[in-house]
């Protein structure tokens, strides 16, 4: 087993095992068993890092081996630049996770931990695939997992934001399907995606695959208009829930774009550019501006998530190496923030039972060392320098003013609402007197709670003070997709 391997199926099969073994009158056991693997799962990514060779695009950590020799399906793993840094990322939320959902959850405690270890092994499959069907088979897998947690483990509404969930992600996935098949066809019968990205396709099939595989990716990142599902299903999830949804699976369909639209539809996606930026201004600008207006501090954070991976799409498709890796540092940075975010809220959540803005008022009084937290992550969702918020957006930016001023300064402007929406929530929240009873009873963070935000917090300003090791990564990468796109392969 390589590396790969490892960091996919360790967290499955400590999750496989917690379903099959593990009770409710262990909970405990349960918990410690869950830790354990999701740490295991985190620490076979770590020499990953120590080995990645910098300065060359190429695929790295490859594993291949025969699956399905019928159909000449591989199982065929690596990583380049671009999905690097999604694997320990990954596997890290799943241990923040673990250790935030300790004393929330209390019922069927073994198959809620088993179902985000086993989806965290799913979502690294994702990023490593390089055989079209095996990445199928991962993309579609992390939806049984996450429908359950929503569905058993989420809120009064829990059953309709499941289904909502999972129609809206399977009906976008059922198109890229038929364009996997057609690609398989026309590469003489391989699912070898990297065969793919050379086959010389016309126009017309171009555009189709594109479009196809935007009604699987769009809906995942989520891009306006669909994104109407986010805000539904990060109400009703479980706290964990939110965390790994906002900070990993959204970035599954925002990776799709680099790995399947831009290398295999070149042309199309430069000729699409236009409506892929507009679509992407509209969730930056508007999504902003609602927002603003939202009473529930989750679903004020949800729209928050689709005006931050505006920025993505955004950067993706103005086309110059600013613009790429200012998408995918927000994409990491996106994870650790919005991640945070999430937790931050059902720290209040787990002791209130109550998400509207309304129901608090002067949290600093009763738990300063939360809110002293709280304050770092709202200004890292503002976008503030010196924090991981800032470096993506910031790279964007710089990037869509090289593309073109106007694209640039709308951007630009969009960051005023971020912070706008997300300082007004802080300060109905946290700040002045003690807003009821409810408020005055709460108490301080204790230390479990005080390790997760340490550890989101650290990872904040990390990244927001030294951004290098991420873009050192993805830089040969990035430019090696971009020469790609620039060259037509049209006859």
């Amino acid at each position: 087993m390589g590396l790969l391997s490892l960091a996919i199926w360790t967290p499955i099969a400590f999750g496989v095992l917690l379903l099959a073994l593990g009770r409710d009158e262990q909970a405990r056991a349960v918990r410690w068993f869950a830790l354990v693997g999701a740490l295991v799962g985190l620490a076979v990514t770590l020499p990953m890092y120590e080995g990645f060779q910098l300065g060359t695009a190429v695929m790295q950590f490859v594993e291949k081996s025969a699956w399905i020799d019928r159909f000449n399906v591989h199982y065929h793993l690596g990583v380049d630049g671009i999905s690097f840094w999604f694997v320990p990322l990954t596997a890290f939320i799943t241990v923040i996770v673990v250790i935030a959902s300790w004393e929330s959850i209390t019922e069927r405690v073994n198959q809620y931990m088993g179902a985000f270890l086993i989806l965290s092994g799913l979502m690294i499959g994702v990023f490593s695939a390089l055989d079209g069907m095996l990445f199928y088979v991962f993309f579609e897998a992390t939806l049984i997992p996450m429908y359950l947690i929503i569905g058993i483990w989420g809120g009064p509404n829990k059953i309709y934001a499941a289904f909502k969930f999972f129609l809206y992600t399977l009906l976008g996935s059922l198109l890229m399907l038929i364009a996997l098949i057609f690609l398989y066809n026309q590469a003489g019968g391989s699912f070898d995606i990297a065969t793919w990205h050379q086959l010389p396709l016309s126009a017309t099939a171009q555009t189709l695959l594109f479009f196809a595989f935007f009604a699987a990716f769009a809906v995942k990142v989520p891009m306006w208009p669909v994104h109407t599902w986010l805000p539904d299903v990060h109400v009703e999830a479980p706290t964990g829930g939110s965390a790994v949804l906002a900070a990993i699976m959204l970035k599954l369909g925002a990776y799709g774009f680099l790995r399947f639209s831009m290398p295999i539809a070149p042309d199309a996606a430069r000729e699409w550019a236009w409506l892929m930026i507009a679509l992407s201004l509209v969730a930056v600008i508007y999504v902003g501006l609602v927002a603003m207006v939202q009473k529930d501090m989750k679903k004020l954070v949800a729209y928050s998530s689709v005006a931050h991976m505006g920025f993505v799409t955004l950067g993706f498709f103005i086309f110059n190496d600013l613009g790429v890796s200012g998408g995918l540092v927000q994409m990491i940075a996106h994870g650790f923030v919005s991640g945070a975010m999430f937790l931050s809220i059902g720290v209040l959540y787990d002791r209130v039972h109550s998400r509207e803005i309304a129901a608090y008022g002067g949290v600093v009084n009763t738990m300063p060392n939360f809110t002293a937290f709280a304050l770092l992550f709202a200004m890292a969702n503002c976008g503030l320098p010196g924090t991981a918020g800032f470096v993506g957006e910031w790279m964007v930016i710089l990037g869509a003013v090289k593309a073109n001023f106007w694209i640039g300064l709308a951007a630009a402007t969009a960051l005023i609402f971020g912070a706008a929406y997300t300082l007004w929530m802080f300060k109905r929240v946290y700040l002045g007197p003690v807003g009821n009873d409810h408020v005055k009873a709460l108490t301080d963070i204790n230390s479990r709670e005080f390790l997760v935000m340490a550890l989101l917090a650290i990872a904040v300003l990390a990244m927001g003070l030294y951004p290098r090791p991420f873009t050192d990564v993805m830089d040969s990468s990035v430019a090696e997709l971009l020469k790609h796109v620039a060259i037509s392969k049209l006859n």
